[in-house]
């Protein structure tokens, strides 16, 4: 199964895991529920898909690499207990508490969630003082003479033998006790991911050209050669930063990402092209509706290769333009909550509150809940930005409340006047973020529409093309988390136009099939 199979059944395991009956008892009793085994080469995003299922269902996730502990860090120490037996009193050889179990009970004290992910990384290379524990663990969920909290459930996770010499493979007893779920890696599936994610495009038009370089583990004369969708992700992140210092990208940044000499090659020289086709295509200038005529006309004489170079170059800047909006109006609609909360409370018959109080609460009572989120680990990236930039809002207007510093703020009122004056200028600052959000929106529209007229200069049947690149640009914005999440939301007349164009065509070429098995 892809890594996408694999997150939707572990989500389901652990939903029904955590599931209660009338009595608050759990329907698997904790000896029942199998411990989930991801079996998978390394790199293919074992570890996200955790971080994704807590953060989905709204519970915690501790995480652990099993290669770094010893007997002791994961059992606990023995220290030497006095208990009476038959009245006589003998020493005894206990356990301090296990650290990754002291770590479950520190999360749970620290963000009040009690029920979670237990996620232990590469299970399958403890070191040999610690293996013979871990069947009692898988079986049992102890460690040492400590269980793992109740509402917690284990998965683990580990690499195949061939990828890593310190694999010790278990035996059947081992393997009894375990939910065994094999991973391959899938380009499709985890492209999902990196659109969503932002991944460079230079990376992903690469890697549509050549899907057989997005996974590669090979032995080689020099050793193992490896490309993995980690080392992308990761050389992804670096070449953002070298572009924005505007420093040069060679073959020696690439393989420290990348170990694998023929795709570092490769991909160093793809993007370089990548670049010219950037600054010979003016991107800016075709989504802003004014392609030059040498553009158009080099896109219409084009190898499909470049096209769709092209495409992507032009989809990576509209569809982070849409997620820019999503992001917005999702920060807009969490502001609402507390500033709803501020005004009630003035409008209340006998109001006694203070604006900049008010205030504070909300700051103080969104900082303890973020602080809980992220301890738990049930906190995406995208959900912190949220709640970060309500927090700023709010700490902005905090502050120009407490230095006076708003229109009127100086004018002589009575207490009432003054608190609904300080809300008002809360007020407009916010009908100013939801202005600036309508803007944001209809220059996203803007230049969609004008990604669609030039897709329909350059790439139609009249300008020479075959309809493919329109079906890639299609599909690419309906697959798109934020895109699709635009498109629902705001529309587009061009997107709704082509799409019902494709879907007829693809209506009518299944028909001719049909007419041509019967021989009509």
């Amino acid at each position: 199964m892809n890594i996408k199979q694999a997150k939707e059944y572990i989500k389901n395991s652990v939903s029904l895991y955590l599931k209660k009956d009338e009595f608050g008892e759990y329907r698997v009793p904790v000896v029942r529920q199998r411990p989930i085994f991801l079996l998978g080469a390394p790199g293919i995003g074992k570890t996200a898909i955790m971080e994704q299922i807590a953060q989905e269902l709204g519970i915690a996730l501790v995480a652990y690499s099993m290669t770094h502990h010893t007997r002791q860090s994961a059992l606990g120490l023995p220290f030497i207990e006095k208990k009476t037996y038959g009245g006589r009193e003998y020493p005894v050889s206990e356990y301090t508490m296990s650290e990754i179990i002291a770590s479950i009970y520190d999360t749970m004290e620290e963000s009040g969630i009690k029920e979670g992910i237990l996620f232990l990384d590469e299970i399958n290379c403890v070191s040999e003082t610690l293996a013979p524990s871990m069947l009692q663990f898988l079986q049992y969920k102890v460690f040492g003479r400590h269980a793992v909290p109740e509402g917690w459930v284990i998965v683990t996770a580990g690499n195949p033998p061939e990828y890593n010499k310190s694999v010790r493979e278990f035996d059947v007893v081992t393997m009894d006790r375990l939910k065994v779920l094999p991973v391959e890696p899938d380009y499709r599936i985890w492209k999902e991911y990196a659109v969503e994610r932002g991944v460079h495009a230079a990376v992903l038009n690469f890697l549509d050209l050549k899907k057989d370089d997005f996974y590669v583990m090979e032995m080689t004369t020099e050793g193992r050669s490896y490309v993995t969708a980690r080392g992308w992700e990761d050389l992804s992140e670096i070449l953002k930063l070298y572009e924005e210092e505007e420093l040069k990208v060679e073959e020696s940044l690439v393989e420290q990402y990348v170990r694998n000499p023929k795709v570092v090659k490769e991909f160093t020289a793809y993007y370089d092209l990548f670049n010219k086709y950037k600054k010979d295509y003016r991107i800016e200038e075709i989504l802003a509706g004014t392609p030059s005529v040498q553009a158009l006309a080099r896109a219409k004489e084009a190898s499909f290769d470049e096209r769709l170079s092209l495409l992507g170059m032009l989809l990576d800047k509209v569809q982070g333009e849409m997620k820019d909006v999503m992001e917005q109006a999702a920060y807009l609609s969490e502001l609402r909550t507390p500033l709803k909360l501020i005004q009630g409370k003035l409008q209340a018959p006998d109001m006694q509150c203070d604006v900049i109080a008010m205030l504070d609460a909300q700051i103080e009572g969104r900082k303890k809940a973020l602080f809980h989120l992220q301890t738990a680990g049930s906190l995406s990236d995208e959900d912190r930005r949220k709640y970060k930039r309500v927090l700023r809002f709010l700490e902005e207007r905090r502050k120009e409340l407490f230095l006076r510093d708003y229109p009127g703020a100086e004018e002589p009122k009575d207490a009432a006047a003054a608190q609904e004056a300080a809300f008002a200028w809360i007020r407009q600052k916010y009908q100013g973020e939801i202005t600036r959000m309508k803007q944001e929106t209809e220059r996203a529209g803007a230049r969609l529409h004008s990604l669609f007229a030039f897709a329909e200069q350059a790439f139609s049947s009249e300008a020479g093309g075959d309809g493919n690149e329109m079906l890639i640009l299609v599909t690419e914005l309906t697959v798109g988390k934020h895109s699709s999440a635009f498109l629902a939301t705001f529309g587009s007349e061009d997107y709704r136009r082509h799409n019902e164009e494709l879907m007829l065509s693809e209506r009518q070429g299944d028909l001719k099939s049909q007419i041509a098995e019967l021989g009509l």
